[in-house]
């Protein structure tokens, strides 16, 4: 494929040609009749002429052109002179319409800064959809205006448990983002065609919540967690409870213009009917407000959900039962797409936890479910054990990269042939933005973190 094949996901249709043209260059736009989101590049020595089906399908095109014009492109400020783009036209389309990254900024936080360098990485990768994570049993990260409490309360917690099951650091860990916060975020994203979706946990994985105000749950008081795992603290299905959420959920709206939200709805163990017709009514508000809720596939045992857009995280068969209930499906299955999971055997992976997911293996991943009830594929970056946003770096690159071909490229893929063209050329382009991902030969000495006790299965 000549030098084209340093494109990363890889092109649908390729057609090289001798010559060369000079970075930046011109670049002539119009649209075309392609598939959603998809381009059109025809380089020659006098320019670009990037036809595109819509204002993503131009963003990519320019990514790719990004690509082309070598690591160097990928810099704040470039430091080379005299870059060119080979001659040839490429014609390219995403496989997915959704695919997705899941970022947990409940657990630990994550500045505004560093959210808005997360979506440049997925934007990077051609990737479309930013899952943020907002609240859980350890932190509120939302500023609801009718609810204070939520962030000066919620947003805070005294301590953090180191690894899985140690001891506790001592150190008090906290932060949340303001509406015009999230705004920004939304805008940044959007103006690099991706769709940020909001997702607020219930009724399970509210601590955080019950610790500011405690009359929805059961208990006088809470604290705000600061373990990890699977707390048995759940809202209680009250009516006040119901109203109060609809209160946060409308103002969640006004914020985020996804057309999905997302109500959690995942580990609750002691659920009764009551909590699951808790998460129906709300899933019955959303629809209602004219947006599509989003469940974790625990919600498929809920009678009479509104149609719904389904995570099915816990093995793929979930999928495939979401399908068959009509309901529209994003797969993420544990098994092959958890970024937090480790990444070898090797003991001097930091606080391994999980199974091993490798780089061959997200590269592998295949969805069980086809069809059009899929909408895409998404990875999940939780965060117990990301504490900083270099932990962030090393757990979700160069997996997410290998992920991105996946959601992005049709077609059977060769790890053999991806492993070269990551090695010599993404991972240079990975190296100038700054990304402190986990080299192909194990961690840096500096990555690694004795000590602190990991969880495998």
């Amino acid at each position: 494929m000549s030098s084209f094949d340093t494109l990363l996901p890889r092109p649908v249709s390729v057609t090289p040609a001798p010559g060369s043209c000079p970075w930046p260059s011109p670049v002539d736009v119009r649209g075309a009749d392609l598939p959603a989101e998809g381009y059109r590049l025809e380089i020659s020595p006098s320019g670009v002429v990037l036809s595109c089906a819509d204002a993503a399908g131009e963003f990519y095109g320019r990514q790719t052109l990004r690509q082309l014009a070598g690591p160097d492109a990928f810099r704040a400020a470039s430091l080379e002179t005299g870059l060119s783009l080979p001659c040839g036209v490429v014609e390219d389309h995403p496989r997915f319409g959704w695919r997705g990254c899941l970022l947990d900024v409940a657990r630990h936080f994550r500045t505004k800064a560093e959210v808005l360098r997360f979506v440049d990485l997925l934007a990077a990768h051609k990737l479309n959809v930013l899952n943020l994570h907002l609240t859980d049993d350890q932190g509120w990260r939302f500023e609801v205006p009718e609810y204070p409490e939520l962030t000066s309360v919620g947003g805070w917690r005294p301590s953090s448990m180191q690894g899985s099951g140690g001891p506790q650091d001592g150190r008090p860990h906290g932060g949340f983002y303001t509406g015009d916060d999230l705004r920004e975020i939304v805008a940044y994203a959007a103006a690099r065609a991706i769709t940020v979706v909001p997702e607020i946990d219930i009724p399970g994985h509210a601590r955080a919540a019950l610790a500011a105000y405690p009359a929805l749950g059961t208990e006088s008081s809470y604290e705000i967690w600061t373990s990890w795992g699977i707390s048995t603290s759940l809202l209680s299905p009250s009516e006040s409870t119901l109203d109060f959420f609809r209160t946060v959920f409308d103002y969640l709206l006004e914020v985020f213009p996804s057309s999905v939200v997302a109500l959690g709805g995942d580990e609750t163990p002691g659920a009764t009917d009551e909590h699951r017709e808790f998460v129906r009514l709300l899933a019955e508000h959303l629809t209602a407000r004219g947006r599509t809720p989003m469940g974790w596939d625990e919600v498929l045992d809920i009678d009479g959900l509104p149609p719904m857009v389904i995570g099915s995280w816990q093995h793929e068969a979930a999928g495939l039962r979401a399908a068959e209930a009509g309901h529209d499906v994003v797969m993420c299955p544990e098994q092959h797409v958890y970024l937090d999971h480790r990444q070898a055997e090797h003991p001097d992976e930091p606080i391994p936890v999980g199974a091993v997911h490798t780089l061959e293996d997200v590269y592998a991943y295949e969805p069980a479910l086809t069809g059009p009830r899929l909408r895409g594929v998404q990875a999940q970056v939780w965060s117990e054990h990301l504490d900083t946003v270099r932990r962030v770096d090393y757990m979700a690159f160069p997996r997410l990269s290998a992920f991105a071909e996946v959601a992005w490229s049709s077609g059977a893929r060769d790890y053999a042939e991806f492993l070269p063209r990551l090695r010599d050329h993404h991972l240079p382009r990975l190296d100038a933005l700054g990304v402190e991902y986990r080299p192909l030969a194990g961690p840096h000495p500096w990555q690694t973190r004795p000590g602190v006790p990991g969880r495998l299965r």
